[in-house]
């Protein structure tokens, strides 16, 4: 909770769910705030890695899919996936 609020200047209170990587990317742990208190998420990988951020300037916020995508041990930037179409005027 002091990380998201001291170093990323975030509202850990906040409704949203805060994610972090280990060095060797095959762990990831997420915090989320609920009414009552936090709760720690946490999942390894047997096999492979998360397809993390290297630096802060790949940081971004993550749609429900990406971060199914992210869990899966999956890139987040699927190439093949259908983005939403932005709207067109006719």
């Amino acid at each position: 909770m002091a990380i998201v609020r001291d170093t990323y200047e975030l509202d850990p209170y906040s409704n949203s769910l805060f994610l972090f990587c280990g060095r060797r990317c095959d762990r990831i742990k997420a915090l989320h705030f609920e009414k009552d208190g936090f709760c720690l998420y946490y999942k390894r990988l047997d096999n492979g890695r998360f397809q993390w951020p290297r630096d802060s300037s790949e940081v971004r916020n993550l749609t429900r899919q990406e971060y199914r995508w992210l869990l899966e041990g999956l890139s987040i930037d699927q190439p093949k996936a259908i983005r939403p179409a932005g709207r067109k005027d006719f």
